[in-house]
């Protein structure tokens, strides 16, 4: 199982995680405001996250870990 964990003061809900995901399970959570006032990334469906890392590789702000 893949263990996908963002720290979210760090993100800057920039979205290029986003778009880089091939499987379209991350979005920008609109429910939470970090303390920089950015809302940031949010997986939508864990199991299907095939752990590429292609979301941690493009995030500027290394916000992202993914563990298998």
């Amino acid at each position: 199982m893949i263990h996908w964990s963002i720290q979210a003061e760090y993100c800057k809900g920039c979205g290029l995680c986003i778009d880089a995901c091939p499987k379209q399970i991350l979005r920008i959570d609109p429910d939470v405001i970090n303390q920089k006032g950015h809302s940031p990334a949010q997986m939508t469906d864990v199991s299907r996250c095939t752990g590429c890392g292609f979301c941690a590789l493009i995030c500027p702000d290394c916000a992202i870990t993914i563990a298998k």
